[in-house]
């Protein structure tokens, strides 16, 4: 989580929601993303949907069964409905999204991925908490 962390970080310092994602297979870390949504004026360009890209495109497979996904974020139902079809094998996420995510919204994983939530959830939600107040 601290890795995806650093992700989120490089996206506060671009004036992105601080959200970083990093995907891990065979205990190697095999792709890094955070929000670029504004830079690519994409409202797809989520920290997960970028990590998954990189992660199949590394693999060179689209379905991502043995690897890990850490997010600072809990996912959204888009992000939710992309790592359903990658199939991928665990997520593991931060700071709780009360407002947008995956389980205020009724988004669902693939049957077979694992979910953690909480992994350093402080920090995460810190840096979003001072993001969204600079803003204010």
């Amino acid at each position: 989580m601290r890795e995806a962390l650093k992700e989120a970080v490089k996206a506060y310092e671009q004036d992105e929601v601080p959200v970083g994602a990093v995907v891990v297979a065979n205990g190697r870390i095999i792709a890094r993303a955070h929000n670029l949504t504004e830079r690519l004026i994409d409202v797809t360009a989520h920290a997960e949907m970028q990590a998954l890209t990189a992660a199949a495109n590394y693999l060179g497979a689209k379905y991502l069964i043995d690897c890990t996904l850490y997010v600072t974020l809990e996912p959204c139902t888009m992000c939710c409905g992309a790592l359903f079809w990658s199939q991928i094998g665990r997520v593991v996420y931060g700071a709780s999204d009360a407002k947008r995510g995956f389980q205020t919204q009724g988004g669902k994983f693939h049957p077979k991925t694992e979910v953690r939530s909480g992994v350093e959830a402080e920090l995460c939600g810190d840096l979003l908490t001072e993001f969204f107040r600079a803003k204010r």
